[in-house]
């Protein structure tokens, strides 16, 4: 069996580092495999670049100008067929590829036509969309049944509105595939079986992360902030905005007493203008052991995301044994249980600030609990189900023409 994943980056980024380690799992099996990506890499020996960044910076432009998000970067697509055509994987796995990475249309015309076995897992909710890969803050539901006159519109076109042509244009594009759908979370699982891509399997693999790397670990962060004293809260993200939560810990800041302390990790100088003084902010960590540290010698990690699929940062939190707290949103909630952590509803800032003070105070949730809990995250054990499941994909007789 060979497999060919495709992606955006590899080796960089959540996703970049799933393709990485499925396909270091896939070698240890002595199955042949590559990742054919875009852009960015931490120089993986299997992987297959297939364009560069001044390339995607053009298509981008394009994009932008013509309003066709998903239907440029035709260069790029035909290198990626031409490996395709060299390497003639038996299974082809697609991660995010709507980063102005590749011409859907042509790619998928190609997988049509070679009756190519496909797996695809959805990072967000892009595919069934006119434009937007996620919709919750915007309440938006037209992908139910047709995008037009898109909310978000300004975010990928200047110009022009396609976003019922490109809901149009898609929903024929993904149709007659060979193709079962991956999702992180059963949350956007349940989204699928509601758009049109219903009629596709769908199985949910949720992400993993490294537990050899997060982990309860020492560290001198608390003397090194002079923090001894006080009970923290983390946030970690990198892109601070309102998606994210960042007015949330603005306002908690200015909600909680001398007594609490927020810490957050990934902010960059924009950020640090919008931030009280309060507010402890970190800009990068050294590297993911210096941030297990961070993990490990907080209180509480507070998660006030409004639009998520299957958030990484919870799990390596719960790895480190420090409890989450989170809003209720996406597959955000999936990841905890009674016994490490907390739910509130999306943007009730009060009840989050009630609940930090709850779990800094009464510690209901123990650091072995959390560890415990971590343990069903383990990336290897979850990138055993990929290969279980391409196994499937390859012996299975194609069902559709």
């Amino acid at each position: 069996m060979k497999v060919v994943q495709i992606n955006a980056t590899c080796g960089i980024g959540s996703t970049g580092k799933i393709c990485v380690g499925i396909s270091q799992l896939l070698t240890e099996k002595n199955i042949e495999n590559y990742i054919l990506y875009s852009c960015k890499s931490n120089g993986y020996d299997l992987g297959i670049k297939c364009s560069d960044d001044k390339y995607i910076k053009s298509q981008a432009l394009k994009s932008r100008l013509l309003g066709n998000y998903g239907f440029n970067s035709k260069k790029a697509t035909r290198k990626m067929i031409g490996e395709l055509e060299r390497i003639k994987p038996d299974v082809v796995h697609l991660h995010n590829i709507h980063g102005h990475d590749c011409n859907i249309e042509l790619l998928f015309n190609y997988f049509r036509v070679n009756k190519t076995k496909l797996v695809w897992t959805f990072h967000d909710c892009w595919a069934f969309t006119g434009y937007c890969p996620h919709f919750t803050m915007m309440k938006c539901d037209k992908w139910e049944t047709q995008c037009s006159k898109c909310v978000q519109r300004h975010e990928y076109s200047w110009i022009f509105d396609k976003s019922h042509d490109l809901f149009a244009r898609k929903k024929w594009l993904f149709q007659g595939l060979d193709l079962t759908i991956v999702s992180p979370s059963q949350w956007l699982a349940n989204l699928v079986k509601q758009s049109f891509l219903m009629d596709y399997s769908v199985e949910v693999i949720n992400n993993g992360i490294d537990i050899d790397i997060f982990k309860r670990t020492e560290g001198d962060f608390r003397n090194k902030y002079s923090l001894e004293n006080k009970k923290v809260i983390l946030g970690v993200s990198y892109g601070w905005d309102k998606r994210k939560g960042l007015d949330v810990f603005i306002d908690l800041a200015n909600k909680l007493t001398d007594e609490y302390k927020i810490a957050l990790v990934g902010t960059d100088d924009s950020v640090d203008k919008l931030l009280p003084d309060n507010i402890l902010s970190i800009h990068r960590t050294q590297n993911q052991q210096e941030l297990a540290e961070i993990y490990s010698a907080v209180d509480v990690f507070v998660n006030p995301t409004r639009e998520e699929n299957y958030p990484t940062v919870n799990m390596e939190s719960l790895a480190c044994g420090t409890p989450v707290l989170t809003f209720r949103t996406g597959g955000s909630s999936e990841i905890l249980d009674e016994t490490c952590g907390s739910v509130v509803a999306s943007d009730d800032v009060d009840a989050l600030e009630k609940e930090i003070i709850r779990m800094c105070t009464e510690k209901p949730y123990t650091k072995e609990a959390c560890i415990n809990r971590a343990k069903e995250f383990d990336k290897n054990e979850r990138f055993k189900e990929y290969l279980e499941l391409y196994e499937r994909v390859n012996s299975a007789r194609t069902e559709r023409n």
